[in-house]
């Protein structure tokens, strides 16, 4: 048997031992870390090259499910997917894509809390590489800063253009928001719909998932009661 051989029946050994383990970590929503699991050597390729290895790689799993890349409609899919990935619903990763904040005065004195509800949300699940969609809801309570509102978006988009969890994402928003601010008053609920649940696996499409961070006075049931109010 030739070396390449006996490496792909140990591959494939490995495989068949772990697959078990791995289909139940994606089931069971398994997230290991607030951070997003990156490299070290992460952003040490261009995104020029990230697009052409990925165009390689996902040409090659067309090739294997026996799509015929000869076709007019599927010639230019792997560099259209990679693209996506890289420019679009994965760019998230890259820090250079985080959103500039630019912070002003209160001099209003406003000082009850500011919420922008129904912000759209599209991400990624990070255990099966299919959407996630809905909308996220977010409140502070100024410390003497406030943020343009869009800005709130921005920060809801930029931690959602990557593989995610739920729970990750909401506490990604949250501790984001009191950085910038300068405030433990941070409220964040998502509600959300995953793909890897209603298109896979148990395949239930009425079922929505419901993630939350609540801090400062948002602990507190009079203000956290008032929040629910407004974005209920």
């Amino acid at each position: 048997m030739r070396q390449s051989e006996i490496l792909l029946n140990i591959l494939h050994d490995d495989y068949d031992s772990d697959h078990d383990e791995f289909e139940q970590a994606g089931d069971d929503h398994v997230y290991t870390s607030v951070e997003t699991p990156l490299r070290d050597d992460a952003f040490d390729v261009s995104d020029e090259e990230k697009i052409s290895t990925i165009s390689y790689h996902f040409r090659e799993i067309m090739q294997t499910l026996g799509l015929d890349l000869t076709d007019d409609s599927l010639k230019g899919t792997p560099y259209r997917v990679a693209k996506m990935y890289v420019k679009e619903i994965f760019s998230g990763l890259d820090p250079a894509n985080k959103p500039d904040i630019a912070l002003f005065d209160n001099k209003y004195k406003y000082g009850q809390m500011l919420v922008e509800k129904d912000i759209t949300l599209f991400s990624n699940c990070e255990h099966h590489f299919v959407p996630i969609y809905g909308k996220a809801h977010v409140a502070y309570i100024s410390s003497g800063k406030v943020i343009g509102l869009s800005k709130l978006n921005r920060i809801v988009q930029y931690f959602s253009k990557r593989p995610q969890v739920q729970e990750r994402l909401t506490m990604q928003i949250g501790l984001e928001l009191q950085r910038i601010l300068g405030t433990r008053d941070v409220a964040v609920v998502i509600d959300a719909k995953h793909m890897c649940v209603s298109s896979r696996g148990i395949k239930d499409n009425s079922s929505a998932t419901v993630t939350c961070f609540y801090d400062g006075q948002f602990k507190e049931d009079e203000t956290k009661n008032e929040f629910l109010q407004y974005i209920k």
